[in-house]
């Protein structure tokens, strides 16, 4: 991910370096870990040697395109691929390991991890799908009143009032609306439908984004470290030169303007243009909300240096303080007085994230402001390569930005499955907070939003000359033993970015309650082991 000096970085420092595959079916203490990557990979080498040379002539590693080898491991390969592996065998042997489940704490898939879906979005989207339901006595009985009103009028915004169709390529001109009003009334400013694409959730207008803003390995966005790897690994593929600032993780991951300066003074003194800055609040992986007066700086840097803004707000609901709250950069922007002229602005949000959890579903937008109209053209252009985002995931983001309202059938009961939610959420965090700020040499910001902790950890010398020994970061090297003593999936901090030097691993915060007080119990148990094992 380009880029040199103080401002640089590369994919390397994304990119657990070990390839694995299931390892030997014994269960193995924490010390043993130093020596089993060498055996994955030697097993790796040994399936490639067995391959026919006539089954890989037309295409090669090497013959692929540059820039996806690039690419860092997104979904922190080794340990995932070992989870993986270790639940297979669990299934067909449930005594091989010293735990009887995989505990995934590295996916942001709420509903997979037992999460209900809200009983309102599907109540709509069950009856928009099959509307025969519709014509049906029994549907008063089976479904709330405003459900069956509410399906009653998004059908009659489709095309054919068939979900199966295709729409408009930037989204249904009525569901469009629909989520302008709701950005209107979450903002109090206004909100075109004009503005609205709606996406198959947040990762493709982010990609459509970067096609547009990207012209050659010379121009860079300014992206945050610790960032999601959605950002990054679109940069690479674009040939972008990735510009870092860090977070201030002593500040709760604030973003400072100082080191936003002097980030993009140093790129342009390589001759890199600076194109856009990406803000993603509240943060993943670092799970901070920023302060209204944070917002207001980064929307006058953009607005000085000319910048687009790039704000990720998918989990904007997700806010677990009373200290803050959400507010839109656009609306901190108009609140500033700064209109259209002033700056330009790209969010982005999707039914993915937030506690609905929809992230099967596939919706979002993005919303664009503060670009002529020559340059709307250009981003129509763009998204209409696509035929349209399918039409479940536009209904639920509609119902996302215009929940029920006091009056509603289903408004007590939408509202009180939310908060049950956002409590859970709120505990879980708070546990897992308090756990990791109590364990040897560990820090572990507050979870102010999002549905993640990054915790820091201070490793011993021994661990990391051992992960070095094997050629993996000592961050991967921490999140093997972790799973391989518990059962526990992390993500690496190493797979996000993080100052040199430091180490991290980001865990959700998205278990049932009943569960957490095992997962602590293993954190415990397994940290206090590991920092005895490689005491210096």
């Amino acid at each position: 991910m380009g880029g040199n000096g103080d401002w640089g970085g590369d994919s390397s420092s994304f990119v657990p370096t070990v390839e694995s595959t299931c390892h030997p079916p014994h269960a193995a203490p924490v010390t043993s870990p130093r020596s089993r990557p060498y055996r994955w990979r030697r097993r790796r080498r040994r399936k490639d040697e067995e391959m026919s040379p006539a089954s890989a002539r037309a295409l090669t590693v090497d013959s692929l395109n540059p820039k996806v080898l690039a690419l860092a491991d997104h979904l922190g390969g080794t340990i995932a691929r070992k989870a993986q592996c270790m639940q297979k065998e669990l299934e067909k042997n449930p005594s091989l390991y010293p735990f009887n489940e995989i505990i995934y704490c590295n996916l942001s898939n709420p509903q997979s991890l037992g999460q209900q879906p809200n009983k309102y979005f599907r109540e709509v989207l069950a009856l928009c799908d099959y509307p025969h339901l519709l014509d049906r006595c029994e549907t008063s009985y089976l479904f709330s009143s405003d459900a069956i009103a509410k399906a009653r009028e998004i059908l009659d915004l489709i095309p054919g009032r068939a979900t199966g169709g295709y729409s408009h390529c930037q989204g249904t001109e009525g569901l469009r609306n629909a989520i302008a009003t709701g950005i209107a009334s979450r903002d109090g400013f206004p909100c075109y439908k004009e503005d609205i694409f709606l996406t198959d959730g947040a990762a493709p207008p982010v990609h459509m984004v970067m096609h547009l803003l990207i012209r050659d390995e010379k121009d860079g966005i300014l992206c945050p470290i610790p960032s999601h790897f959605l950002y990054t690994n679109s940069m690479v593929l674009r040939g972008a030169t990735l510009v870092p600032y860090h977070l201030d993780e002593s500040g709760g991951w604030g973003v400072s303007i100082l080191d936003l300066k002097k980030q993009l003074d140093g790129a342009r003194s390589e001759g890199i243009t600076v194109r856009g800055l990406v803000v993603v609040n509240p943060g993943n992986p670092t799970g901070q909300v920023l302060a209204g007066e944070n917002q207001c700086e980064i929307v006058e840097f953009c607005r000085n240096e000319e910048l687009v803004l790039l704000a990720d707000e998918v989990y904007q609901e997700n806010v677990y303080t009373d200290e803050k709250k959400f507010n839109s950069f656009k609306k901190i922007a108009r609140s500033m007085g700064y209109g259209e002229g002033d700056i330009s602005l790209i969010s982005f949000h999707s039914i993915s994230n937030g506690y609905y959890g929809e992230c099967g579903s596939r919706g979002g937008y993005m919303e664009v402001t503060g670009f002529n109209s020559e340059v709307r053209n250009q981003v129509y252009k763009v998204a209409s390569l696509s035929s349209c985002s399918n039409i479940s995931g536009q209904i639920l983001m509609s119902l996302v930005m215009n929940p029920p309202k006091v009056g509603d059938e289903s408004y007590t009961s939408y509202w009180e499955e939310r908060e049950d939610i956002i409590s859970s959420l709120c505990h879980c965090g708070e546990a897992m907070v308090h756990t990791f700020n109590s364990l040897e040499g560990m820090t572990c910001s507050k979870a102010e939003g999002a549905m993640f902790v990054f915790p820091s950890v201070l490793l011993p010398t021994k661990a990391i000359a051992a992960a070095e020994a094997i050629s993996i970061k000592p961050d991967v090297f921490y999140a093997l033993c972790l799973l391989e003593s518990t059962g526990i999936v992390v993500l690496p901090g190493s797979v996000f970015g993080q100052v040199p030097g430091k180490w991290h691993f980001r865990c959700t915060i998205l278990q049932q309650e009943e569960k957490m007080q095992r997962i602590i119990y293993l954190f415990q148990a397994f940290h206090k082991a590991f920092m005895e094992e490689f005491r210096d």
